[in-house]
Order: C-alpha cells, then sequence, then structure tokens
C-alpha cells in the first residue's frame, strides 16, 4: 500500500519576519529530510537505509525546534514505516490523526497511513477502522476507499479460513473423541472376555478338584471289588483242588484191593 504524503513540503512565506527565524530552522531540517528520503529512493533496484536514517534524524532535529510541527512529525512517521518500524509508525500517526487543530485532509492522510501499517501487520480490523477513519475526513480519498474494501475483502477471507479451521477442528475433535470411545469400548470388550475366560477357568479348575475325589473313590471301590473277585476266584479254585484230591484219594483207594480176613480154626 502507498504511503501519502512521503514529502511535505512547507511552503515559506515570501516576506520574512524577526520573530519566524525559529522556524526558518526547523522548515530547512524538514527540506533536508525530504532531499534525503528523496535520495535513499532514487535507486529502484535497492532502498538506501542510511539515507532513511540521516531523514528521520533531520525530522528529529526539526521537531526538537518545534515538537508542534505537524509536518515534521508525519514525515517522521513516513520515515519510520519505510524503515519498516510499524509499530514506531503507527503510534505517530495515531497521535497526528487524533489532532482536532489541522486540516480534515491532514488527519486523513495520517489515518490512511495508519492504516497501511496496520495492513503490513496483519492487523485486518484495525486496518479497517482507520480508512473508515480516514474516509469521515476525506469521504472523497479513491485511494483510501479502495484500501478499505482490499482489507474487508481480506477480513473477510481470514474470518472465513478461521470459521473453516474451527469447523475442521470440531470434526477433528470428534473424530478424535469417536476414536477414543472405539477404543474404550474395544478396551472393555477385551476385558471382558479376559474377564469371562478366567471365571471360566477358575469354574473349571473348581470342577476338577471336585470331580477328582469322586474319581479317586470310585477308582478305590472298582479295586476293592476287583480284588473282591480275584480272592473269591482264588478260593473257588482252591475248593476244587481241594475235590479234585478227595476224588483222588478215592479213586485210589477204590482201585487197591481189598485183603479178606481168613479166620483160624483154632
Amino acid at each position: 500500500m502507498k504511503i501519502k504524503g512521503l514529502f511535505i513540503i512547507t511552503m515559506l512565506l515570501l516576506t520574512v519576519l524577526p520573530q519566524m527565524a525559529g522556524a526558518q530552522v526547523e522548515r530547512r531540517y524538514i527540506r533536508q529530510g525530504n532531499r534525503q528520503f528523496a535520495k535513499a529512493y532514487a535507486d529502484t533496484a535497492r532502498v538506501d537505509s542510511v539515507l532513511l536514517r540521516d531523514a528521520e534524524a533531520s525530522y528529529r532535529k526539526a521537531l526538537e525546534e518545534d515538537p508542534n510541527n505537524w509536518d515534521a512529525s508525519f514525515n517522521l512517521a513516513n520515515a519510520l514505516a519505510s524503515q519498516g518500524r510499524m509499530e514506531e509508525a503507527a503510534r505517530q500517526y495515531q497521535a497526528l490523526g487524533s489532532k482536532t487543530d489541522v486540516e480534515k485532509e491532514k488527519r486523513a492522510a495520517a489515518y490512511h497511513n495508519l492504516g497501511n501499517c496496520l495492513l503490513q501487520s496483519e492487523n485486518l480490523q484495525g486496518a479497517v477502522e482507520a480508512y473508515k477513519n480516514a474516509l469521515r475526513n476525506n469521504p472523497n480519498d479513491l485511494e483510501t476507499k479502495y484500501n478499505l474494501a482490499w482489507a474487508q475483502d481480506k477480513m473477510k477471507q481470514q474470518q472465513n479460513e478461521n470459521q473453516q479451521n474451527q469447523d475442521q477442528n470440531k470434526q477433528d475433535q470428534q473424530q478424535d473423541q469417536n476414536q477414543q470411545q472405539n477404543q474404550d469400548q474395544q478396551q472393555d470388550q477385551q476385558q471382558n472376555q479376559d474377564q469371562q475366560k478366567k471365571d471360566q477357568q477358575n469354574q473349571q479348575s473348581q470342577e476338577n478338584q471336585q470331580q477328582q475325589p469322586q474319581q479317586s473313590q470310585q477308582q478305590q471301590d472298582e479295586n476293592d471289588q476287583q480284588m473282591s473277585k480275584e480272592d473269591a476266584m482264588r478260593i473257588l479254585e482252591a475248593l476244587e483242588n481241594d475235590e479234585k484230591d478227595v476224588q483222588d484219594k478215592v479213586q485210589k483207594q477204590k482201585a487197591q484191593p481189598q485183603r479178606r480176613r481168613t479166620q483160624k480154626d483154632w
């Protein structure tokens, strides 16, 4: 954005009065500063920062002679803005625009340049308000109208971007929340499954512990029953063997010849 009024040439009176000797000194400093400022921009390829600082120094000397000199203050603000010292320049323009004892055109120029400083500092709302103040003092300034429209359009774009960012942030937060809920649900399900599995294992272990004595008793009963059968078989076998021995003895006795007793004849 173009800075208005980089060179304010103070018109000298043709008739120089003795009491205006001080005024001539400050105007000489202002003219000197204007020449230095112009030379700083003489080379279109680069800006001479040394000459800009020299111009700043000249304007400050003029203000030492007359602290209320509006032209010296305005050109000093321009020199500061040209050096990129936007915050200092903005304070200077704000003070100049607030003066009520100067022409409206000058106040409008101060507010216009204030808007430019704030615009470069990304303070869009402040820039819009500064341009509006400039137009209140000079409603027909087309350059200020253009800058105001441009700042308002950029501010609208920024608001839309901010709204989109807010919506995107809300969407991201909702997605994160849903994802966290899904993770919590999965974790709860896994914990429930683990707990169920653990309960089943505990139940199975308890059942096994309960069944083991029963199985042992049943096995003992089966063993006792099996041993009783074996004893019975042995006893039966022994009886059969005894009976066989008796029969064998009987058969042997039958087979032997019997002696016949002879009677003596006494």
